[in-house]
């Protein structure tokens, strides 16, 4: 029974020592093997591998796929040519090429490579930036900038064992004092606009206004004209017919002022009236005895009270 249990003990034994001994490597790592500490050997080609086992000898995986780098959240101000400072957000692709020199010089974390890799990208921005206007940057040479960039990069990283795959410009800004003024100019020169406008409506509303009140002034005077011209033919026509009317019959137009007399004195009922009832006032109204109308006594003679 004793000796079952070493032989089982002994199988299992081996075959943790021969798993040890195997790794598998895909296509999307680098596999570095490690002796003591030192580098053995670099494995590029994917499949089933065999190394010793530990303590002897460790493997490390490094990832050959394009990697991303942004720029650091706080980035400090590029002047231009002009003077004019910028923040430029920016990114890099790149991977690694090789294996040996990237542990090297930045151990396996790709960490440690960022933080150096970093400060490299931002100053080789600032290089490019400075020989070129705002205008450059913003429109016209913004693509050259980031080819320019990358080719000082390729020399740059050249120990590092990465190869820079591609520079990117994602955002140009002005600093945060500068945008503030360029706001504080655009409010202003929005607002001296807004009130020559304003100033500009209210002169076209008083001319609009003065010329509207002189056509309706100009339309009234027309307007009373014309009705004191049609009221003038009016009377004179009245007049006329009156005139001609009366002469045919003189005791009718006795007659008629009269019962216009009559009409302008009993207006109100409470007016009173104290006159002969013989006088000539009245005669319309009693007649006369060859049954024609007398003529009416002149208002004057009448007394109201």
């Amino acid at each position: 029974m004793n000796r079952i249990g070493f032989y089982v003990a002994g199988t299992l034994v081996v075959l943790m020592i021969l798993f040890s001994t195997l790794f598998i490597v895909d296509q999307k790592h680098y596999a570095v093997i490690y002796s003591l500490g030192e580098i053995k050997e670099v494995i590029t080609q994917p499949g089933l591998k065999a190394k010793l086992p530990p303590p002897l000898q460790n493997v490390v995986m490094l990832d050959r796929r394009v990697q991303t780098l942004d720029s650091p959240t706080e980035t400090r101000p590029i002047f231009t040519a002009e003077k004019k400072s910028l923040v430029i957000d920016w990114l890099i692709k790149w991977r690694i090429t090789d294996p040996k020199k990237f542990i090297r010089n930045n151990t396996a974390d790709i960490r440690n490579l960022e933080n150096r890799l970093s400060p490299i990208v931002q100053a080789a921005f600032n290089e490019e930036v400075t020989k070129r206007t705002v205008r450059a940057m913003l429109a016209t040479e913004r693509d050259k900038v980031m080819q320019d960039v990358r080719n000082r990069l390729t020399g740059d990283v050249a120990d590092f064992g990465i190869e820079i795959v591609d520079v990117r410009i994602k955002r140009v800004d002005f600093s945060a004092n500068i945008t503030d003024a360029i706001y504080r100019r655009m409010e202003s020169e929005r607002k001296r606009v807004a009130n020559e406008m304003r100033s500009t409506g209210e002169a076209e509303k008083e001319k609009i206004r003065a010329d509207a009140d002189r056509q309706r002034e100009v339309i009234v005077a027309e307007a009373y004209r014309d009705a004191q011209k049609v009221q003038g033919e009016g009377d004179a026509k009245a007049s006329a017919l009156f005139a001609e009317s009366f002469g045919k019959d003189p005791q009718f137009a006795a007659f008629y002022r009269s019962l216009g007399a009559y009409r302008a004195t009993f207006r109100s009922k409470g007016d009173v009236m104290v006159i002969d009832p013989n006088s000539d006032f009245f005669k319309a109204m009693r007649g006369s005895a060859s049954g024609g109308a007398a003529p009416a006594a002149s208002p004057a003679a009448a007394t109201k009270k």
